[in-house]
């Protein structure tokens, strides 16, 4: 809604405006749109921040990872039926069908990171590959999943699925709240304290931060190194599939070859924004980029500004601050 509302503006004032007075009019409903898709973003934006955390890899994969997810999530409600419209069966065969959706979907971007990570990364440990290599690899796997996506499905978008109908909850004014964005705000900070959690109180999540601290050490303490990356991976893949099924809910023809680059773009600036490396970071992160990035293309008239709103705060971040609001990083975090 948001978009149209910017690309409308843009068709009456032309390619570039200046709409103070509207952005402060519909402030609330751009502010609820933006903290929806920042919800989206912080969940990928985890993927990258644990990785780096562990690794000290930006693996550019991710955003491949995640429309794996978006795929699965497609098919499977496609299989139970779903469509252009709203299901027509009852509440509780369509609850269940979702949940199964978004388990397909959190699966399959789990298995894609772990093939990632065997395939292209632990090779290169093996042979203690430069720094410069990973990340020329990350590239490339993400360019050999995205292209063997285009290979299977083609250039096309799959066709559009409805989830639910996503009547209006409630209007205040100019705000109008829907079941689809209380759904993903609530269920995003959620499964990201339960990850907080997971880090700071269980021994899985000591592992993590001693890897992410010392790994030779933490390899001499005990802590099998190469299991902790595989669960890393596979921790961060998973939530990328469940943002993948969120983002799906909030746009059903999202499902694209090339659909999870910007994203994944976004996202990464969004972890750097928080803080990359720390899982909290990456919620705050998230969340801001979603909301600045919708006020930027509202104030400047099209919603093609959300993109180069999002490069400007990166270019910006790593300028002023490298380290992200919250500066810290994985290793650091205190049980």
């Amino acid at each position: 809604m948001i978009h149209t509302l910017a690309l409308a503006a843009a068709d009456n004032s032309g390619w570039i405006g200046f709409h103070l007075g509207d952005l402060i009019r519909n402030i609330l409903p751009l502010t609820v749109d933006g903290l929806t898709y920042g919800a989206i973003y912080a969940l990928v934006a985890l993927g990258y921040t644990l990785v780096y955390g562990v690794l000290n890899l930006i693996n550019f994969a991710h955003s491949e990872v995640f429309i794996s997810g978006a795929y699965a999530a497609v098919f499977t409600l496609v299989a139970f039926g779903f469509g252009p419209s709203a299901p027509t069966m009852n509440i509780v065969a369509v609850i269940g069908a979702l949940l199964v959706a978004m388990v397909a979907a959190a699966l399959t971007s789990g298995v894609i990171a772990l093939g990632v990570e065997r395939l292209a990364y632990k090779p290169l440990r093996a042979r203690n590959a430069p720094r410069l290599v990973f990340l020329i690899t990350a590239i490339g796997m993400s360019f050999v999943i995205q292209y063997a996506i285009f290979w299977w499905r083609g250039a096309v978008a799959e066709p559009r699925v409805t989830m639910f109908n996503d009547k209006a909850l409630f209007t205040v004014g100019r705000l109008t709240v829907y079941p689809s964005q209380l759904i993903i705000v609530i269920a995003a900070v959620l499964m990201m304290v339960g990850i907080d959690a997971l880090i700071r109180r269980t021994r899985i999540g000591r592992g993590i931060r001693a890897v992410a601290q010392d790994p030779d050490t933490a390899t001499l303490m005990g802590v099998n190194r190469e299991r902790i990356i595989m669960v890393t991976f596979v921790l961060g893949g998973c939530l990328a599939g469940v943002a993948a099924f969120f983002y799906i809910m909030k746009v059903p023809s999202g499902a694209v070859y090339n659909g999870g680059f910007i994203l994944g773009i976004k996202a990464f600036t969004a972890a750097v924004l928080g803080g990359i490396g720390n899982v909290r970071g990456a919620l705050l992160g998230g969340l801001l980029l979603g909301v600045i990035g919708n006020y930027g293309s509202y104030l400047l008239g099209s919603s093609q500004w959300i993109d180069i709103v999002c490069f400007v705060i990166l270019v910006a971040v790593l300028m002023v601050r490298p380290d992200g609001i919250l500066g810290s990083n994985l290793a650091k975090v205190r049980a």
